[in-house]
């Protein structure tokens, strides 16, 4: 008996060695790659870097404002579209599984988060660019914002399913209407789940380019019209590494960077709202 528990003592030891070192295999790669973005581009990094549009060619210096001022208005003008519609779906979906329309809606949004990225920016550009004959942040934004709905949706339905029912029973006991319960009750208590569900979806289309090329183009210049062609981060990176400049391919170094630090912070925050919350996203 005791030789048995050995080997069986043996073997688990062996396989949980296995799948150690399996994942450290998986993550090898990505640290490699962080490494090596930080080692090149942090030294590109500084005030002017952050604050100066970009320098024709042969001439020192130049930055990035303009595509850090566009991917910022880029992406807060698609969370103004994505996250009210995205939570008022997933409250939808969590209150009515069983309906027609849930079922459908959850269908199209299953189906809406597998569709390429470069899909829906072919997407856009044909319903708003072609018709305005002009690329635009609006249509940028619009691509962002759709391929924000499918994550948020999932993350506020997920987490209000996750909620006791005693919570929405002992309001309504009480007189509560049901709306106030939903506004009052249900969406605070999972808030943090939701929030983060935002940050994630924040953090996927942040590094999007494929949808930017067919709508928001990119523009040398820092602007602010959302009317106009705009520069983002993303973009910019292309146009720089695959350039055939030095300098540009230092501000392309720079510019990953920043995109990887920004996509860093937002997945850590979420990592650790889930966990203090014990959120299951």
């Amino acid at each position: 008996m005791d030789a048995r528990i050995g080997i069986r003592n043996t073997k688990s030891m062996l396989f949980k060695g296995l799948i150690i070192f399996l994942a450290f295999l998986i993550t090898l790669p990505l640290i490699v790659v962080l490494l090596y973005i930080i080692k090149q581009g942090v030294t590109q990094v500084n005030w002017h870097f952050l604050t100066h549009v970009p320098t024709p060619v042969g001439e020192p210096g130049g930055g990035i404002a303009n595509a850090l001022v566009g991917s910022l208005l880029m992406v807060g003008m698609a969370s103004v579209v994505s996250i009210p519609v995205g939570i008022l779906t997933g409250i939808y979906l969590s209150e009515n599984p069983h309906t027609k329309l849930a079922y459908w809606s959850g269908l199209c949004v299953d189906v809406l988060q597998g569709v390429p990225s470069i899909v829906i920016g072919i997407v856009v550009y044909l319903w708003i660019v072609k018709p305005l004959g002009s690329f635009s942040a609006i249509a940028g934004s619009c691509a962002l914002a759709i391929m924000m709905l499918p994550i948020v949706i999932r993350s506020t339905e997920q987490t209000l399913r996750l909620l006791p029912p005693s919570l929405k029973e002992a309001a309504l006991s009480l007189g509560v209407p049901y709306h106030r319960v939903i506004i009052k009750v249900i969406v605070p208590c999972g808030f943090a789940g939701i929030l983060s569900g935002i940050m994630l979806s924040v953090a996927r289309i942040i590094g999007e380019t494929a949808p930017l090329l067919f709508t928001a183009l990119g523009n040398s210049y820092l602007s602010y019209a959302v009317t106009k062609p705009m520069e983002s981060l993303p973009h910019v990176i292309y146009t720089y590494a695959t350039s055939p400049y030095d300098d540009w391919h230092n501000l392309a170094w720079g510019a990953s960077f920043i995109l990887l630090m920004f996509v860093l912070i937002l997945n850590i925050t979420t990592k650790l709202i889930t966990r203090k919350w014990n959120i299951q996203l």
